[in-house]
């Protein structure tokens, strides 16, 4: 889940609304998984531009220290996500989301082939990024090419030349769908996410409806009265069941939201 909008309470996103994330993590309905408790991470913006991360391998429905957390923490940007490992170890380092700099990342989906495909893809990283990498998930090294191909100065072409380095290096492995994902990703001002899959059957994402359209829709729900005009959700599934409230993000497309704007665009991965 990713909010962005007015500052709010990390609480009343994460734990107040009926099909919460952290319900989710418990009782997915769209997910390849049904329980989701190889750990979960919160990232959010506060003083400063760099973004603070709360990860632990614990379920999210088990951890008091995140109810305390999400109870304080007042944002305008937040990225949260529970995980299902995909074979890479239960270790905090590959818990999403991710952070590097000012930017923060999370990755729903899989690099089919991975194991193969790994060392082809860790030599494609800038020498000066590589370093930086803590885990040994595939979604982190997601990250970390399109860190490599430019992503604070150009995002959807950054990842698009990551996704198609991704499908090139499978390929040669003999990997017929390699790129499976869903992504999020944002510099705590504006935000993009991604909807594609090698296949072009990929997991499932949603944008919100505007506030504005959403209270003409339905004048009885007041927890939309709280929401500030800004507010914008981009999720994997609806937070609830609201006639009007979710559009789901057509295959092989991008989005970008920053105040005042909303846009989705086709995308297509750029081969190197």
């Amino acid at each position: 889940m990713a909010y962005s909008g007015e500052p709010i309470l990390a609480e009343a996103l994460l734990f107040r609304p009926k099909h919460s994330l952290i319900d989710q993590s418990l009782h997915s309905r769209l997910g390849a998984t049904t329980t989701n408790g190889d750990g979960f991470g919160i990232g959010w913006y506060g003083l400063g531009g760099r973004p603070a991360v709360f990860k632990n391998i614990e379920p999210a429905w088990n951890d008091e220290n995140l109810r305390e957390v999400a109870a304080q923490v007042r944002t305008p940007m937040l990225f949260a996500h529970v995980r299902a490992s995909t074979g890479t170890p239960v270790q905090r380092s590959n818990c999403h989301p991710f952070r590097h700099g000012h930017w923060l990342w999370m990755h729903n989906g899989a690099l089919n082939g991975f194991h193969e495909t790994k060392r082809d893809l860790i030599n494609a990283v800038g020498p000066s990024l590589f370093p930086d990498i803590q885990g040994s998930t595939d979604s982190e090294l997601l990250f970390f090419l399109a860190l490599t191909f430019g992503l604070p100065d150009d995002p959807l072409g950054a990842v698009a030349r990551a996704v198609g380095l991704v499908e090139e290096v499978g390929h040669a492995h003999d990997i017929a769908a390699p790129v499976q994902m869903t992504v999020a990703t944002t510099d705590g001002k504006s935000m993009w996410f991604f909807r594609y899959s090698s296949e072009r059957q990929t997991r499932t994402l949603y944008y919100s409806t505007d506030i504005a359209t959403l209270r003409a829709l339905h004048p009885e729900v007041e927890v939309l009265y709280q929401l500030g005009e800004e507010a914008r959700f981009v999720v994997s599934e609806p937070l609830r069941d609201l006639p009007g409230a979710w559009n789901e993000v057509p295959e092989s497309s991008a989005g970008v939201i920053y105040p005042g704007h909303d846009e989705i665009v086709r995308f297509q991965p750029i081969a190197p």
